[in-house]
């Protein structure tokens, strides 16, 4: 596995490729490859942005021999309109997105670094980056324990309808998601960074007190209602549930 050492020289050496083209304009670190570096082990991945000249992106997808001439690429795949998922011949693996300047107003990232930047270029965002879009508000704890509390009654119904998986996706997926997002009402974060855009990311870290529970509301395709039980009784502990909502739910789990 690449050594921490190793990922950071690929990330230098695809900041040279990129200024080598003449038409590139940044690059940013992300997660463990930004301003979470000291997170960078032989399991991280490298996530970056690459910046263009306005004109320039289509090129930069269509082709990338500019990021070739950093190390070899073995597979790519176009997961996004706007980048690429990848792996290295060394088996470095990283995702990256390319971007004009007047595009990272609109796109959601957090702790950015530089690795490279074209001289009298500035950046139009701040490396904090945009958490989330403008008209997008986060959700309000209320918001969060109803949308649990009618995914758990949305997938126990699938699963009396003997859609098993679908089930497990809404109570053991969906509304575990807004448990995880709710326990930072619950208990203080540890010293941990935590991931803006996907609460699973170091949880059992972060939130150990909540993440002894884990085991009960995930307990796998044929426990459902176990699942379903476990987290009705963890909302119902922490939170003010409709009493009328929670009857039919707790029902429901009795089937």
């Amino acid at each position: 596995m690449p050594t921490p050492p190793q990922l950071l020289a690929r990330l230098e050496a695809i900041g040279q490729s990129l200024a080598a083209t003449g038409r590139g304009l940044a690059l940013l670190g992300l997660g463990s490859a930004g301003a979470e570096v000291a997170r960078l082990d032989q399991y991280s991945d490298l996530d970056f942005f690459v910046i263009v000249q306005p004109g320039a992106k289509e090129d930069f997808l269509s082709s990338l021999d500019w990021l070739e001439s950093a190390a070899p690429i073995v597979y790519s795949f176009l997961n996004t309109v706007d980048g690429y998922k990848l792996l290295f011949a060394d088996g470095v693996f990283a995702e990256m997105a390319i971007f004009e300047p007047q595009e990272l107003q609109r796109i959601p990232f957090a702790g950015g670094r530089i690795i490279w930047q074209a001289e009298g270029f500035t950046l139009p965002v701040p490396l904090s980056g945009n958490r989330r879009s403008e008209d997008q508000e986060a959700p309000s704890i209320a918001w969060r324990v109803n949308e649990a509390l009618t995914n758990l009654y949305i997938g126990l119904g699938r699963f009396q309808r003997g859609e098993k998986l679908s089930a497990a996706r809404f109570i053991q997926g969906y509304a575990l998601d807004q448990v995880l997002a709710l326990a930072s009402q619950l208990e203080h974060p540890r010293a941990h960074q935590a991931d803006p855009f996907d609460h699973a990311r170091r949880f059992e870290q972060i939130f150990p007190e909540t993440a002894v529970f884990l085991p009960a509301f995930m307990p796998g395709y044929e426990e459902t209602l176990a699942a379903a039980r476990a987290i009705l009784t963890f909302l119902d502990q922490h939170f003010e549930l409709n009493p009328a909502m929670k009857a039919v739910v707790l029902e429901r789990c009795r089937e």
